[in-house]
């Protein structure tokens, strides 16, 4: 299982690059190896500030639908428009082409957990 040091992470399984103000957000590979295929990602959420802990979207994996948490409050910026036509991407690579927003960071980064604190959470 890949959970990158470079990354900080939630307890709802999203990792996040932080660059300056700005912030790439994605599921961590425990989650969507948890969720199985993915076949569809649903993020209609560009433009609005939300909250930290808010839904920001939903992703369908063949099991299930789960909610996508906002990692901290911020507007969305961008959504990963590959996401739209190959939603395995997120199985695929979902550090890299499996990212699904970018969002300018309005709130406290400070609940995030380092790699560390994230393989103790779930039990690596």
């Amino acid at each position: 299982m890949n959970i990158p040091d470079s990354l900080k992470y939630t307890k709802d399984h999203e990792w996040v690059k932080i660059e300056g103000n700005t912030a790439t957000v994605g599921i961590t590979d425990f989650a969507q190896g948890e969720l199985g295929d993915i076949v569809y990602v649903d993020i209609t959420s560009v433009g609005q500030e939300i909250a930290a802990h808010e839904i920001f979207g939903t992703v369908e994996a063949v099991k299930t639908v789960s909610d996508l948490y906002m990692p901290v409050g911020g507007k969305v910026l961008e959504l990963n428009a590959i996401l739209d036509g190959s939603p395995e991407k997120v199985n695929e690579d979902p550090y890299g082409d499996g990212w699904m927003i970018k969002i300018q960071i309005n709130g406290s980064t400070n609940d995030l957990l380092s790699a560390a604190q994230y393989k103790e959470l779930i039990g690596k």
